[in-house]
């Protein structure tokens, strides 16, 4: 399995011969050209756009199936798009391992202004590795949660503060989740973003947890 940091929220996840991507805001990287892997499932945390992103255009050209919350889905399919609508709680299976989706304490919005569902994270369990997309969140007890029942070993967390989690509640996050490995994402996109990341990892190490700093340039 290999983790590719695109920018913003946006991840590429490779297992095997097939790739996923999560919160696909692929076009802020003019590096990445999606157009050269084998997209099968592509996961949304909530309807904003700079998390929905080129989803779209992605599903229909890859006929890749959108799995996220239903009424975001549902927006998805009237666009001509494969999807799956699913809401809080259960894993569900692909073959290439499971998720779950799990609460987001954070706002949701189509594009047309109107309600995009309830915002999620979303857990992600392959090839025996657990990877924890907050999505877009403020700090919350639901992950001290998500650390005894699912106990991941990658974060990927939110730290530009504004509209989620800053760079000190981030860090308390990820010493609440118990992941070995802390993955910073969702800031510096915007001069609202901008983060200290080198506060953010002192803060993460001094927990004994790993900081890995992914540089979507050298995608």
């Amino acid at each position: 399995m290999d983790l590719k940091y695109i920018g913003h929220s946006a991840f590429e996840i490779k297992t095997k011969d097939k790739s996923i991507l999560v919160d696909p805001y692929v076009s802020i990287n003019p590096k990445y050209d999606w157009h050269k892997s084998n997209i099968t499932d592509i996961f949304v945390t909530h309807a904003h756009g700079d998390h929905l992103g080129d989803a779209i255009e992605i599903s229909k050209e890859k006929q890749a199936e959108i799995t996220a919350v239903v009424e975001l889905a549902s927006y998805c399919e009237k666009q001509g798009c494969k999807t799956k609508g699913i809401n809080f709680g259960g894993w569900i299976n692909y073959d290439w391992g499971r998720v779950v989706f799990l609460p987001a304490f954070h706002t949701s919005s189509l594009p047309d202004g109107s309600y995009g569902g309830e915002p999620a994270s979303i857990l992600f369990d392959i090839e025996g590795v657990r990877i924890f997309h907050a999505g877009d969140t403020c700090l919350t007890s639901e992950m001290k949660t998500i650390k005894e029942l699912y106990n991941p070993n990658i974060a990927l967390l939110p730290i530009g503060g504004y509209y989620t989690m800053d760079v000190e509640h981030a860090a308390v996050a990820a010493k609440w989740l118990g992941a070995q490995t802390v993955i910073p994402m969702h800031y510096n996109t915007f001069p609202n973003i901008k983060a200290d990341i080198e506060k953010f990892t002192r803060l993460v190490q001094s927990g004994n947890a790993n900081v890995a700093i992914l540089n979507p340039e050298q995608i």
